[in-house]
């Protein structure tokens, strides 16, 4: 089971239609099952029984939960696989002593491969849809796995399957979040 950790300003709110259930889908194709969860109930209580999280996206300038990072702090010993797609990239960073800071990019944008990874394409570089008003310099030691002209893209701790992607893959690059799933189900 996955857990989608919705990062909207409130639970069952517009964010979960467009950001949330996305994902839910892909999830679904990949015949995996999957629970909800608004940030606000996001609690160690959530981890028994899941075999990976994924903090969804949210509205451009809906940033509440960065006022909230203790509701996180589970993650920084989450025994599974952990993808954060846009604010879930900020909330990991954020939850990891990275930095979090003003950054727009809204539209197609290309993204160039740093580093392979099981999660990103296999080519050199992708065209992905972002739409974030922050951006992320990736905590001390973390992996730089992709970037655009102007910021940082993809993310990967060095020596847990956590990821961060700051283009949203449930638009056109649903093969991330399948590639993730890929490694979720490879955990015991």
């Amino acid at each position: 089971m996955i857990l989608l950790v919705d990062l909207g300003y409130r639970p069952d709110s517009l964010p979960r239609d467009e950001f949330v259930n996305p994902v839910a889908r892909i999830v679904e194709g990949a015949g995996i099952s999957w629970r909800y969860r608004h940030y606000s109930g996001f609690n160690k209580e959530e981890l028994p029984g899941i075999c990976g999280i994924i903090l969804c996206g949210t509205a451009l300038k809906d940033n509440g939960f960065l006022e909230h990072p203790e509701r996180f702090t589970c993650l920084l010993e989450s025994p599974v696989p952990v993808l954060g797609i846009c604010a879930g990239m900020q909330v990991l960073c954020q939850v990891f002593d990275g930095v979090v800071q003003e950054g727009s990019e809204i539209g197609m944008t290309n993204i160039r491969v740093c580093r392979p990874d099981p999660i990103l394409p296999d080519r050199d570089s992708f065209q992905a849809y972002e739409l974030h008003s922050r951006a992320c310099d990736p905590p001390p030691g973390w992996i730089t796995l992709a970037v655009s002209d102007a910021y940082v893209q993809a993310v990967r701790h060095p020596g847990r399957p956590y990821f961060g992607v700051m283009f949203h893959p449930e638009v056109r690059n649903e093969h991330v979040v399948e590639g993730f799933l890929g490694i979720c189900r490879k955990k015991p």
